[in-house]
């Protein structure tokens, strides 16, 4: 089986009758998100709260119940991938465009489930380019920001046009290599005007399913 579709299924049976949860994005979370459908079928009553337009597409395709995040006080469980997790279960996140809309559903979730393969577990952040969410308003002068203090963006693409996330924004892909402090260049990052959001996703992570082939592992971090 897909190791993905593991990690995935796994993960949905923290899901209980009644919850309000957060649907995450990406390949991992699509599992995740058809077992949720499965399991409403079956008459598991929950309320989705949507952390990208696909997504939404797919909780209505499964006949999953949404909601707007501004319609519910709280959020019990969200769902979701990540790009790389490290060992204290900080993670780079946001490979496919949904960053603002994921951090917004997880600050705001009870409890955060990771849903990876095994090879996302790395010993130190960084190997996978870090996307930084920015303003199309004078992206310019925020990509030679970003340049000058030598964290190498990249203007994400889609062909030959500015790839747009769901909001509108553009995405600055950062090879900075190996991060030696993640919560020092969070804090640079978000002095810089045009900067909306960052991939850095710190101390939000409660559990994450780590699968390879054949099973899962669930790694338990605060």
């Amino acid at each position: 089986m897909d190791p993905k579709q593991i990690a995935g299924e796994r993960a949905v049976e923290f899901v209980e009758d009644g919850m309000v949860v957060g649907l995450g994005s990406g390949t991992t979370a699509f599992y995740a998100i058809k077992k949720i459908g499965e399991r409403v079928r079956e008459g598991l009553r929950i309320t989705g709260i949507c952390t990208s337009e696909a997504t939404r597409l797919l909780a209505e395709r499964w006949k999953i119940p949404y909601v707007e995040i501004d319609s519910v006080e709280g959020i019990d469980l969200t769902i979701d991938g990540a790009d790389e997790v490290d060992p204290l279960g900080n993670g780079i996140k946001g490979g496919g465009g949904a960053l603002l809309f994921e951090k917004i559903v997880a600050s705001n979730s009870s409890q955060n489930i990771w849903v990876i393969e095994q090879r996302k577990l790395v010993e130190q952040l960084g190997a996978f380019p870090l996307p930084v969410e920015i303003l199309p308003f004078g992206y310019r002068r925020c990509l030679g920001t970003l340049s000058e203090a030598g964290l190498n963006p990249r203007l994400r693409m889609k062909g030959k046009d500015i790839y747009q996330t769901d909001s509108g924004h553009y995405i600055a892909d950062l090879y900075t290599g190996p991060l030696q402090d993640p919560f020092k260049l969070d804090c640079e990052l978000k002095k810089i005007p045009g900067v909306v959001e960052h991939g850095l996703f710190l101390n939000l992570a409660n559990k994450v399913v780590v699968a390879n082939n054949e099973t899962a592992e669930i790694i338990t971090y605060r």
